[in-house]
């Protein structure tokens, strides 16, 4: 159970504090928010580690999917704990928090990020988009499955889309995919996957 807050928390605060009853919890702006994933928002993600892991092996990648970790921006009293955080292993020994706390501060640890939509989608369209582009992160996934987001970034009518958001000269470049087309991802540039199965996934 989680106590209401009577001030807001720094980031220490909610490393420190952080409730130990399993759930997923994010901190934004100094407020605690629970992440209570459903299902079937469970299932997209599993399948997206599953093939990113399969594109690891097969070309002898550097990269690790931790089953948790937590994303700390220069935004004051915020950090998030993405659906698939892609890190480079490489650069794990220069992040001064990774060992203790599974914390990364450095964008350029995290080769991709993804988020899978769910009802605060303003925060993964919004807030999350800016802090991570300042942080430097190379790409960062919008997967929006259940097409909750807006009309500027699912269209008219609203239809599944994944938006993909590539890090140039400080800042995203984004292009969408809608079912019947190919992922384009820098990070994975020989992957084979097209966003139809992705969205299958959670129905």
């Amino acid at each position: 159970m989680v106590q209401a807050q009577t001030q807001p928390l720094t980031f220490e605060e909610f490393l420190a504090t952080y409730p130990e009853d399993g759930g997923i919890y994010e901190l934004l702006n100094g407020e605690v928010i629970a992440v209570n994933p459903t299902g079937k928002h469970e299932e997209v993600v599993a399948f997206l580690v599953s093939e990113f892991n399969f594109e690891i092996r097969r070309l002898g990648l550097p990269y690790v999917l931790p089953r948790t970790c937590t994303l700390k921006p220069a935004a004051p009293n915020t950090g998030y704990k993405p659906d698939i955080t892609v890190l480079n292993k490489a650069a794990l020994a220069e992040e001064p928090r990774w060992e203790a706390a599974s914390t990364i501060l450095k964008g350029r640890s995290v080769p991709l990020v993804v988020e899978v939509v769910s009802t605060n989608w303003r925060d993964d369209y919004d807030h999350k988009r800016a802090d991570y582009e300042a942080m430097g992160i190379a790409e960062y996934w919008i997967v929006d499955y259940l097409r909750l987001g807006g009309r500027r970034y699912v269209g008219e009518p609203k239809q599944p889309t994944v938006t993909v958001c590539e890090w140039v000269d400080g800042e995203y470049q984004m292009q969408q995919f809608r079912r019947g087309d190919r992922l384009i991802s820098p990070t994975f540039p020989e992957l084979q996957l097209e966003v139809s199965p992705i969205f299958d996934a959670g129905v």
